[in-house]
């Protein structure tokens, strides 16, 4: 059995090599004193695709094939993404006055119209079964905080004397769902209710929450940040724990990154160039706080067939190429979030470049480097090879522009050979300066050998 780190270890070896990564199954324990999430996670999640609709049978025929056509190149963490407890759920808004599966406990658990395996109560335990048998992981999405409808009935706290109501705080709630209410963690009884939740999700066999209206306004959510990271340590099982949505202030970075793996940067991500240009300067701006085991997370690529089938990503194939040359130098989490079951071959190509996937996942001292309006450019230095560099020249303007870079803002100096890492070309050497003429909104990212 070979454990998801040391699988993406292997895909790291196999990105600088060229060769072919073996695939293994998810360790079901951490060593002690492992770091959570040592790279970026990659995988897929349900939101860009399925909305709040998908079912067991979508997941099931989903993950089949993401452990064929991705698993081999480091993306197993498989998710499913908000409101799996919701019988009702059909589109990307929410019912207004939601029933949401419940335990005894006021737990939510998978709604057994939509996953029927949950039948017996005993909830994801037979799905993250099957997709941990095909060497991958699983995750769910969670919101903040206690559900309306176990606080309405007044449910137990597991192994407690208290009830729903007297730990949720009504004043807290989500601006966009209307699911629950939020947890106020002075009271007593608070702490045991999040380590139930967690302690459920462990006894599934979850390894990665996504846990939603973490952000906004930060500090006043923070206690139940703390409070899940407890929860998760108090579980006994390692799950990773990726706060969403933006924006995370950045003057949080030393508080956020002590309680979550990954922690969305923006709000939702979509397939505008507008969004996607704004994440220029929130990476830049995050890249003090990245660091193994915390990671910045730009939200899901928006790639492919989208929004409950109704259409193909609108990014442009430079803009897609930009969307993941930009996560890949700045390193943020790779999960994929459109349609498998409709990924075509331009798609799969982009996702599953072995070059640009070792920048994300096997790279240092990742930088900004400031030159002119209209371009960005980052740098890092590849891992085991430290006089190496990568380069990532990007053109935000409108129009074809040529970007570049002189060789000593990089530490560099004299002739550099030059590869192209998106299409493997040798660009000869170069001496002094090294600079590209780039479509509009378009991206190059390169490797330079002195």
């Amino acid at each position: 059995m070979t454990s998801g780190f040391n699988r993406r270890q292997a895909l790291v070896g196999a990105a600088l090599t060229g060769t072919a990564a073996l695939g293994g199954h998810p360790a079901r324990a951490a060593p002690t004193g492992a770091t959570l999430a040592p790279r970026p996670p990659m995988g897929w999640n349900s939101w860009n695709s399925f909305a709040t609709t998908i079912t067991e049978a979508q997941a099931r025929e989903t993950a089949a094939i993401m452990r064929d056509k991705l698993l081999p190149f480091g993306y197993d963490v498989f998710t499913v993404d908000i409101q799996w407890y919701e019988p009702a759920a059909s589109s990307y808004e929410y019912n207004a006055d939601p029933v949401p599966s419940l335990d005894a406990y006021g737990r939510v658990i998978p709604a057994p119209n939509r996953f029927p395996s949950s039948r017996d109560g005993s909830g994801f335990t037979k799905l993250a079964a099957d997709i941990h048998a095909m060497g991958m992981k699983f995750g769910i999405h969670v919101m903040r905080g206690i559900p309306r409808l176990a606080v309405k009935k007044n449910l137990p706290i597991l192994g407690t004397r208290y009830r729903a109501a007297d730990i949720a705080d009504p004043n807290s709630v989500c601006s966009w769902n209307p699911d629950m209410y939020g947890v106020d963690m002075t009271k007593p009884g608070a702490q045991a209710y999040y380590d139930s939740i967690f302690r459920l999700y462990a006894s599934w066999g979850v390894d990665f929450v996504k846990m939603d209206d973490m952000s906004r306004p930060y500090d006043a959510h923070a206690p139940e940040i703390e409070a899940a990271h407890r929860a998760i340590v108090n579980s006994g099982r390692p799950i990773v724990l990726s706060l969403s949505p933006g924006e995370t202030p950045v003057i949080r970075g030393d508080h956020v990154r002590r309680h979550a793996q990954m922690w969305r940067i923006s709000d939702d991500f979509w397939d505008e160039w507008p969004m996607l240009a704004a994440q220029f300067t929130r990476l830049e701006n995050w890249t003090p706080y990245r660091r193994p085991g915390a990671w910045p997370d730009a939200d899901m690529l928006p790639l492919g067939r989208l929004a409950l089938g109704k259409r193909d990503t609108k990014f442009t194939p430079d803009e897609q190429r930009t969307l993941m040359t930009l996560w890949s130098i700045a390193r943020s989490p790779l999960i994929m979030g459109g349609d498998l079951r409709h990924l075509d071959a331009a798609t799969l190509a982009l996702l599953t470049n072995r070059a640009v996937l070792a920048v994300n996942q096997a790279s240092t001292d990742n930088q900004p480097h400031f030159i002119a309006d209209g371009t960005r450019i980052w740098s890092a230095r590849p891992e085991g090879a430290p006089r190496d560099r990568y380069l990532a020249l990007f053109n935000t303007t409108d129009t074809p522009k040529e970007v570049g870079i002189p060789f000593r803002d990089l530490g560099l100096s004299g002739e550099v050979a030059v590869t192209d890492l998106w299409s493997g070309a040798t660009l000869g050497r170069q001496r002094d300066r090294f600079a590209r003429t780039l479509p509009a909104h378009g991206a190059g990212l390169y490797r330079l050998t002195p």
